[in-house]
């Protein structure tokens, strides 16, 4: 065993690239996704049961923590969306390069960011 070998267990000081917060993030909005059917399924079948649950689930879609939920949701499933067809350009060979793929992963985090502050204004 090599005792010269460093540890470094704390997390907030290690310097990760731009490439490993993109995914990252792409984990995290996946998993988030995954979360949001089951929420989404639970409103969709109760405002196909009757006209009263259709009513309520309309109203509870009115309130401003619910349209901030579903900003949230909707912002996880562009950023999914958004970084996973940067997986499938690579997949054709593009940006596969240490310097691609930073240059990729900032395109990813600035398109991203406008289209989730476009999807902000949509919402409210």
């Amino acid at each position: 065993m090599n005792s010269q070998r460093p540890v470094n267990l704390d997390l907030r000081t290690i310097k990760l690239p731009i490439t490993a917060y993109t995914s990252i993030l792409h984990r995290i909005s996946g998993v988030i996704l995954f979360v949001a059917i089951a929420i989404l399924l639970f409103g969709l079948d109760k405002s196909l049961t009757s006209e009263e649950g259709f009513a309520q689930v309309k109203e509870c879609l009115t309130s401003p923590l619910v349209k901030f939920v579903i900003w949230g949701l909707l912002s996880a499933l562009l950023y999914h969306l958004v970084a996973g067809v940067r997986h499938l350009i690579m997949d054709l060979g593009v940006g596969e390069s240490l310097e691609g793929g930073k240059l990729g992963s900032k395109i990813v985090l600035v398109i991203s960011i406008i289209l989730i502050a476009l999807l902000g204004v949509w919402i409210w």
